[in-house]
């Protein structure tokens, strides 16, 4: 199964949070390659993937990944972007 797949079927399938260094490791790749297929999943298959910040008591920043439904203020300008190109 590809890094592609594998990034999918746990955010969209599984419908799982996690970091890209969480799935990195768990799928024995790097952090920019599941980066790079969370913008495939965005781009190609346009499904709202959100990164969620979270700062932990040492102050160090993580971003953690999860599917959501976009909100209709998302979807309008979305389409107004598309009118006005």
């Amino acid at each position: 199964m590809s890094i592609f797949n594998k990034v999918f079927n746990k955010l969209v399938v599984e419908g799982q949070e996690a970091s890209a260094k969480q799935m990195a490791n768990y799928f024995g790749t790097t952090v920019g390659t599941v980066q790079a297929r969370i913008s495939e999943i965005r781009t190609q298959k346009g499904i709202a993937v959100y990164a969620n910040k979270r700062t932990d008591s040492n102050n160090r920043t993580t971003t953690f990944y999860r599917v959501g439904t976009p909100s209709r203020a998302v979807v309008a300008a979305g389409y107004r972007a598309l009118a006005a190109s």
